[in-house]
């Protein structure tokens, strides 16, 4: 289920292949962008006549020849033999390589997509690779190639998709990325990056941040909520400190957040209810303390709600639990004191998890000692008075007003 809203791979693969060619090219495609996998692999050897990128400037078939064999010199190690195509002039042939007619008069193709996908190669990436001005994706999930990546990538002016995940690079946050004009999908997943998260990652027009499972530290940007994604994902990271205040003031489109498995305390903002397009939301795996707060009741399309292993208490909400489209809620290995008749109504209907609470008269629960002491008892969490019954349409108005900055 996870990332399963974000299709930008496909749509993107069918307006550059007629659906012709797209059933007579070996390999296929396939998308997968769950853990670590995923991605679309397609053969090379494809032409076609979609239209360029807004702002693209043509490249010269010689340079883009000249970028590949500079690249392919750079692999020490190719053990599906996926560049033994590579060889020749006409680059429209080279497996993982895909191009494209210009609109103008020029004879000729542009390379508009290279996808190596699962091809296990190691090595760098190098400057040359920003010759091809009329790339539109690139996507390397799966390799071993490590180091960082050049600066000429800003040069990439059509680029719109950088999948970079499971491989070997490191260093700081590539800042790079960041200036590639019309970057709308950026995938780091499962490579060794480190240090902060920049602020600019979320004042970027990005429809899919995937930062998991790297070793990204110090606090979330406290402008989290400038971003326009329908997709964040931070999981299992080092990120510590607050969810920021900001957080909601998002996008009511956002579908998916994970930050599961990272270092974060304090309380999960009131402002949370204003996704009403969640499908998944996981906090799982950090030290978030207090109560609920009762606007995760407006959360309509939410589909998955993962709270697990934090220090939360009081009760479960009964309007949590009344959730139309929930198919799994897990509060276990929390401080939860009790829960409604409309939660316990979960197990027939939905997967319902509790254990390990502080919850009087219910099984696997944690020891009485304990329950003693409640964590965070003295956590004061922002929360704004709403009308009761809630009302959800009523929130945008109420929230922003009280987390914006005050008007002078």
């Amino acid at each position: 289920m996870m990332e399963k809203s974000w299709l930008l791979a496909v749509s993107l693969f069918l307006q550059i292949i007629p659906r012709e060619a797209a059933f007579g090219i070996g390999g296929g495609v396939g998308v997968g962008i769950g853990n670590a996998g995923g991605g679309v692999w397609i053969g090379g050897g494809i032409r076609s006549s979609p239209t360029p990128s807004p702002g693209s400037s043509v490249s010269n078939p010689n340079s883009a020849y000249a970028a590949l064999q500079s690249w392919k010199s750079t692999i020490t190690d190719d053990p599906l033999k996926v560049l033994d195509t590579w060889v020749g002039t006409d680059v429209c042939a080279y497996k993982g390589v895909f191009c494209a007619d210009p609109q103008d008069d020029d004879p000729g193709s542009v390379v508009v997509g290279i996808d190596l996908n699962h091809a296990n190669l190691q090595g760098t990436l190098v400057k040359e690779i920003s010759a091809l001005t009329d790339l539109s994706l690139l996507h390397l999930n799966s390799n071993r190639f490590s180091g960082t990546l050049p600066d000429t990538f800003k040069d990439l002016i059509s680029l719109q998709e950088l999948d970079l995940s499971n491989n070997h690079f490191s260093g700081p946050f590539p800042t790079v990325t960041l200036y590639i004009p019309n970057l709308m999908y950026l995938d780091l997943r499962f490579n060794s990056f480190s240090g902060p998260i920049p602020e600019d990652v979320f004042n970027k027009k990005l429809d899919a941040i995937f930062l998991n499972n790297n070793q990204f530290d110090s606090q979330i940007p406290q402008n989290l909520g400038n971003s326009p994604a329908s997709v964040i994902n931070l999981a299992n990271n080092k990120l510590s400190g607050n969810i920021p205040a900001s957080f909601g003031l998002m996008s009511s489109k956002v579908k998916e957040i994970l930050f599961l498995n990272n270092q974060l305390t304090g309380c999960i903002p009131q402002g949370v209810g204003l996704f009403t397009e969640m499908q998944v939301l996981d906090v799982s795996f950090n030290s978030l303390m207090g109560h609920l707060p009762d606007t995760i009741s407006c959360l309509n399309q939410i589909e998955v709600l993962n709270l697990a292993h934090n220090k939360l208490s009081g009760q479960v909400p009964e309007l949590v639990c009344s959730l139309r489209s929930l198919v799994n809620l897990t509060v276990s290995y929390n401080f939860f004191s009790g829960f409604s008749q409309d939660c316990a109504k979960l197990f027939r209907n939905v997967g319902f998890d509790f254990s390990l609470n502080c919850i009087p008269g219910r099984d696997m629960q944690r020891p009485q000692p304990e329950c003693s002491v409640i964590p965070g008892g003295g956590l004061s969490c922002l929360r704004i008075p709403s009308p009761q019954p809630l009302i959800c349409g009523s929130l945008p108005q109420t929230l922003e007003a009280k987390i914006s900055p005050s008007s002078p």
